[in-house]
């Protein structure tokens, strides 16, 4: 923690704060993407995708979940984030980005007891039936993961702004599968497949 926290107290003279870049932002945010993204400590955003500051909206949750619009109790802080990002900051591009490694994932697709994190276990909840014909077939991690990517686009489609703003042209939705240990992302396409784009 005191490596975290002299970084924090130093921060402002790394980066030069009498810069004219941060001095802009002061002024306001234009993201370009909404990123909705596991909260593991390995995924990192902003290092995966080279953005600078201002450049994207992080939703952060468990398992990269999208909360479907409506459902009792769904009217938290992730859904919140969604609507805030694209109909406030007028976000033209969202990414779902699952990754290797998920722990949230695993849970779902081992059948893990939960008993203890019932907190976890309910947010859990929203993915299973989902991703019960997956699970059911025995398969592997990736491919759970990248169901569950699918499936949150899915959702997405189905929340008011998301539908009007796709409708109009003036929003894309992106799926991605992101690997922590050879740093390589797997793109969405419209087949379905996930495929890795040469540079």
């Amino acid at each position: 923690m005191k490596a975290l926290l002299d970084r924090a107290r130093s921060f402002g003279r790394r980066v030069g704060f009498e810069s004219d870049a941060y001095r802009k932002l002061a002024v306001g945010q234009f993201p370009e993407a909404l990123f909705i993204s596991c909260s593991d400590s390995r995924v990192i955003p902003a290092l995966i995708t080279g953005a600078r500051p201002g450049e994207i909206f992080e939703l952060r949750n468990a398992g990269n979940i999208v909360p479907a619009y409506g459902r009792q109790g769904s009217a938290g802080g992730a859904a919140a984030t969604i609507e805030y990002a694209l109909d406030v900051l007028g976000v033209q591009n969202v990414v779902v980005c699952g990754h290797s490694h998920c722990g949230a994932m695993g849970a779902v697709r081992d059948g893990a007891d939960l008993t203890r994190l019932p907190l976890v276990d309910a947010w859990l909840d929203q993915v299973r039936d989902g991703l019960a014909p997956v699970v059911k077939e025995g398969a592997a991690l990736a491919e759970v993961v990248q169901a569950n990517v699918r499936n949150q686009l899915a959702v997405l489609r189905h929340y008011p702004v998301v539908r009007r703003l796709v409708e109009e042209g003036r929003l894309r939705l992106h799926g991605w599968y992101y690997e922590i240990d050879t740093g390589i992302v797997h793109e969405l396409g419209d087949d379905g497949r996930f495929r890795v784009h040469a540079s």
